[in-house]
């Protein structure tokens, strides 16, 4: 049995700098050994070549190249079930406390209180912080305790409470890493030994300076324009970059657009959170009513860009290449695979899931149940964008969609699969009939 330590859990959080509980690890007094478990429960639903897998032993690589050279110390990396990984540990060392981030997810809520459950049986407490949001759960909720289901309130509540001289506060975990585990026998996998291979895809870095801030406004509903948006997506998901290091930029910056997406995102952790029926069902029971009609043919036309409407496709082409996809033009593909086709919002909500390297599970059921009109703060039903005029409103010169459909002059270009007009009037019959 090795000394005393404790143990530091990575999950949404890789990183070594303002981390909250690696700091606290750190200063527990014990030697920190860090772990990252590639969770077979997860990685069997994925193809061998995710992108996103990619990017977290990549991210976690250079994190433990690091450690080795200045600290002598590692990261333990090991692909399984987390309860019977934790079970090796525990009988390998001698582990004190057990220190992680919150995940708020349902699948994690319940593997986090197994593990608890199972740790507290063993005398080991199970230590967790708050770090990938600057509120969560209950923290922003009505004055009678209820969540708030409609974001603008929320927002302006938000901002109420927030004091940055303590809910930005830098916590510098990067300045007592002498305090890490050294031993030469812990494990690094590397992708090969857990079945998967280098994506072919990978995450970009995220651009997000003071000019791009300060330009957001001006710059974030048009596709073309290449460098309008932040691409902080993955990185707030993976935790490669700290939100309270992102919020401080904004804040600095003045920019209330850039600051207000943020909140967007907290705003819909805190939906899941309180309301995690969510993930297969219609927060608005009464939309599970819509009679969707679900053809499958038509689902693979939109899934592969054939769908004979320009900006539409190009957004998608753009996901299936990339792993990414404009947010203005994500609304359109939505609101059309719902509307237009009348396809349920789950079929879409799994793809994106599948595909998209900045997948959130609360950000993405909120965003497809407001393209769907089914969700918190949703898109009334009778709005339908048309797939036509949103060219002209947001890719004018058909830049973006010259990109990505090569194909738009030729004689093999598909013809709209559906005509809009038809498709509004009979979405209109459909919802209206489910709803009233």
């Amino acid at each position: 049995m090795n000394k005393d330590i404790v143990i530091f859990w990575f999950r949404r959080d890789l990183r070594l700098e303002d981390n909250t509980a690696l700091l606290a690890a750190l200063e527990s007094g014990y030697k920190v050994l860090p772990i990252f478990i590639f969770d077979k429960e997860i990685l069997e639903k994925l193809s061998k070549d995710d992108a996103r897998v990619s990017f977290i032993h990549s991210s976690l690589g250079k994190m433990n190249t690091r450690l080795r050279a200045e600290h002598g110390s590692a990261i333990g990396l090991y692909h399984g079930n987390p309860m019977a990984i934790f079970t090796k540990l525990m009988n390998r060392y001698s582990v004190q406390e057990v220190y992680t981030n919150h995940d708020y997810e349902p699948y994690a809520k319940e593997r986090d209180t197994a593990i608890e459950v199972f740790l507290k049986g063993k005398n080991v407490a199970f230590k967790t912080f708050k770090d990938q949001v600057i509120f969560e759960k209950s923290d922003v909720v009505k004055d009678d305790g209820t969540p708030y289901v409609v974001y603008t309130p929320y927002k302006n509540k938000w901002k109420a409470l927030f004091k940055p001289e303590r809910d930005i506060k830098h916590n510098a975990s990067e300045n007592h890493l002498e305090n890490l585990y050294t031993s030469t026998s812990i494990p690094f996998l590397s992708l090969a030994d857990m079945g998967f291979v280098t994506a072919a895809i990978t995450v970009p870095d995220y651009t997000a300076t003071p000019s791009l801030i300060n330009n957001y406004e001006a710059t974030r509903n048009f596709p073309a324009i290449k460098n309008g948006t932040s691409r902080l997506g993955p990185h707030l998901r993976f935790g490669t970059v700290s939100v309270r290091q992102m919020m401080t930029l904004a804040i600095a910056e003045e920019n209330e657009v850039f600051w207000s997406e943020l909140i967007w995102r907290e705003f819909f952790m805190q939906i899941l959170w309180h309301f995690p029926h969510t993930v297969n069902s219609s927060f608005r029971p009464k939309y599970d009513r819509v009679e969707w009609r679900n053809n499958e043919m038509e689902f693979e036309k939109w899934k592969k860009g054939e769908t004979g409407y320009p900006l539409v496709d190009a957004g998608m082409r753009e996901l299936n290449t990339t792993g990414y996809m404009h947010n203005r033009v994500r609304m359109l593909v939505a609101s059309f695979l719902c509307k237009h086709l009348l396809i349920d919002w789950r079929w879409g909500e799994a793809y994106f899931a599948e595909k998209l390297l900045d997948f959130d599970l609360s950000a993405n059921i909120g965003n497809w149940q407001w393209a769907a009109g089914s969700g918190v703060d949703a898109a009334p039903y009778f709005r339908i964008f048309n797939p036509t005029t949103q060219i002209d409103k947001f890719d004018k010169q058909k830049e973006y969609i010259q990109h990505w459909v090569s194909d738009l002059q030729e004689l093999t270009y598909p013809v709209p699969m559906v005509d809009h007009k038809m498709a509004r009037e009979r979405c209109l019959k459909v919802y209206k009939e489910a709803v009233g």
